[in-house]
């Protein structure tokens, strides 16, 4: 195939959306060792999850956009040279936006993924990476596959879109960030997104905390109540057959 023979050397495309083998591995590392396509390093044999961004990025026009899926071991994986390509990818400027999808989106694998987006020109969004976290999106459509659901689907679009005109968007959040490379950086170039987002805030019910704890302690009270009961129950019966605590 054109991924062991580039059969297009000079194919510059302006849109790019793949969904290449996850973690694929004896890919071919030994006969591409000099490829021109490891401009940000030479992949390891052992998973070729940056083998097939790298071939993507090298048919990018000067104005491309790309979208591939990969497993979320491409985010944070330091093995055999793969963080030091995440950070020339990063230091570049090329990565746009990183999304965390959830589990078991794919019937034929239960491997989480994410998707990837890079951009050669980011304009006004130069050194910064937008990451969503939507791993807790969708539904369960049976008992090992989820979905994403429409409205799902709308809410990641439009934080994307609205972060790229920069207009009504703002970080939220457990769900959305706005990452300087700065604050890349100092994760050491993991581009899990979960890092950035951070956790979302519990809503307020709006219940002061003295009446949650009058309400907690006398429901406990209320079972240690019942409890004390059934030990006396409990010993009752066994006594009669003979037993006793």
């Amino acid at each position: 195939g054109s991924f062991l023979k580039d059969a297009h050397p000079d194919l510059k495309a302006d849109f790019i959306l793949a969904n290449p083998p996850f973690n694929q591995k004896e890919w071919g590392v030994d006969i591409l060792q000099e490829d021109a396509r490891w401009k940000y390093g030479t992949p390891p044999n052992g998973n070729a999850n940056f083998a097939w961004m790298q071939h993507m990025l090298y048919h990018l026009s000067l104005k491309g956009v790309m979208a591939t899926v990969l497993s979320n071991g491409s985010l944070s994986s330091n093995t055999s040279g793969e963080g030091d390509i995440r950070k020339n990818l990063v230091e570049a400027d090329l990565v746009e936006c990183i999304v965390a999808l959830p589990k078991q989106l794919f019937y034929n694998t239960g491997i989480p993924a994410c998707i990837w987006f890079l951009r050669r020109e980011k304009n006004s969004h130069s050194k910064d990476v937008l990451f969503i976290d939507a791993s807790e999106m969708g539904f369960m459509k049976d008992r090992v596959h989820r979905d994403l659901v429409p409205e799902d689907i709308d809410k990641i679009k439009d934080t994307y879109h609205n972060w790229q005109k920069g207009e009504n968007y703002e970080d939220i959040k457990g769900y959305c960030k706005s990452a300087t490379l700065e604050a890349i950086q100092k994760h050491a170039y993991v581009l899990t997104p979960g890092r950035y987002v951070g956790i979302p805030d519990e809503e307020d019910d709006g219940i002061p905390f003295e009446t949650k704890m009058a309400e907690l302690t006398t429901t406990l009270k209320q079972q240690m109540d019942k409890e004390a009961v059934l030990n006396q129950e409990i010993e009752k019966q066994l006594s009669s057959i003979g037993f006793t605590l």
